[in-house]
């Protein structure tokens, strides 16, 4: 794990990343900012439980991508999970928060991925254990309006004027951060459908 301070904020930014593209660089740097994060994790993770893993490049080069992409101090790149076993969010999560006491975190999605939040191991322990900052992304703006996880917990959810405070608010809290959105997609450009932009 990356070495922060107590008081700190940080964003976690969890994903396959196969490959990471402009698209993620986006999200990382309008959460650093919306949100006003002391650090970025970018959590490679081993797979997705979710998705096929026959496309999946090695652990390795998607770091390495990762690497050559981001060039922010403030983002950490890690691949945690693969070094304890772990394959759910939600125990990547509770390792975090018992190792980091006094920190802030939030973890950050796209909104592509809030339609399918409720499939998510324990989908509702992730969002009980940090705020959560959801990050527009295109075809999926109203996601956020139609999704369970937006259903269940609308009661939490913050205006995104007050992203500042986000990761200092007691879970469960969430936002919605509307802003530019890329159309880069990591499954359109496996296929061919589209080139990785840097």
């Amino acid at each position: 794990m990356p070495f922060v301070e107590k008081g700190m904020t940080v964003g976690l930014f969890g994903g396959s990343f196969n490959p990471p593209h402009a698209g993620h660089a986006l999200v990382a740097e309008i959460a650093l900012r919306r949100l006003k994060l002391d650090q970025l994790w970018w959590i490679v993770t081993p797979g997705n439980p979710l998705k096929d893993a026959r496309h999946l490049a090695p652990l390795a080069e998607r770091l390495e991508r990762c690497e050559e992409l981001i060039h922010d101090p403030r983002v950490k790149i890690t691949a945690f999970e693969a070094a304890h076993n772990i394959r759910y969010t939600a125990d990547a999560l509770a390792m975090i928060k018992a190792r980091n006491p006094g920190v802030h975190f939030v973890w950050i999605m796209g909104a592509d991925n809030l339609a399918d939040f409720h499939l998510w191991q324990r989908w509702q322990k992730i969002a009980l254990t940090f705020p959560i900052a959801v990050i527009d992304r295109p075809g999926s703006t109203l996601a956020f309006l139609s999704s369970r996880m937006a259903k269940t917990f609308g009661y939490a959810r913050i205006d995104e004027d007050d992203a500042p405070i986000l990761a200092r608010s007691r879970a469960p809290a969430w936002t919605f951060i509307h802003g530019p959105r890329s159309l880069l997609s990591s499954t359109a450009i496996r296929n061919g459908v589209m080139k990785p932009k840097t």
